[in-house]
């Protein structure tokens, strides 16, 4: 029986982020991000979120923020196996900085435009190196929705989970510079991958995901 994934983009973005990886032999469910309501807490929303999940015990795949959702959903449902990829089982996987940050709320000053804006040091920290890739990723910026992009920001700064559900398998780019790797216990590091490694190591993200998902 060919097996369901329900994925989880990253933060706000859409199912483009997946478009060079082969799910040929798999049912894919793109999950939608709906708008939060204000001051919605993660754990409220992933529960919002488990109504687009109809299969039993599913296998759920998460990028990045979409990871950390996908950690939250397993709260409200069981899984079969939870994939992350360049992304944080606990709070304590995101980098000091960034929870400090969210401590004293830097991000509520600084302007949405800020994290919208396609330059040189996005392309650097994401690690896109191609005209091709630095096309999607500009055009997956642009389509960011400012207001679940500012409550997103503010949820990944103060996530404070330390439950680790069952079943995680945890893929992780060793020149990833958003969560770099020494704040993490991956299972699988690809070698140069970044935190744009869907698009830009794609195919040996994709035999990776085989493996695990069997």
């Amino acid at each position: 029986m060919m097996k369901h994934l329900y994925i989880f983009s990253g933060l706000g973005v859409d199912e483009r982020v997946f478009k060079y990886l082969d799910f040929t032999d798999f049912e894919v469910t793109f999950i939608k991000w709906v708008q939060p309501d204000a001051n919605e807490s993660i754990e409220d929303y992933a529960k919002r979120l488990t109504g687009q999940i109809t299969a039993e015990k599913p296998v759920i795949v998460g990028l990045s923020f979409g990871g950390m959702m996908a950690i939250e959903i397993t709260k409200h449902l069981p899984a079969e196996k939870v994939i992350l990829i360049a992304s944080a089982k606990t709070f304590k996987e995101i980098p000091f900085y960034y929870r400090w940050a969210g401590y004293l709320k830097l991000h509520k000053i600084l302007p949405v435009k800020v994290f919208k804006q396609h330059t040189f040091i996005n392309d650097w920290f994401f690690g896109i190196e191609t005209k091709e890739h630095r096309k999607i990723f500009a055009e997956i910026l642009y389509d960011l929705d400012a207001y679940f992009l500012r409550w997103a920001i503010d949820k990944i700064l103060c996530w404070k989970n330390l439950t680790i559900p069952p079943n995680v398998i945890h893929i992780h780019g060793d020149t990833d510079r958003i969560l770099p790797i020494h704040f993490v216990n991956a299972d699988f590091v690809i070698k140069g991958g970044g935190h744009f490694m869907t698009v830009s190591q794609a195919k040996e993200l994709t035999e990776l995901l085989h493996t695990s998902i069997v």
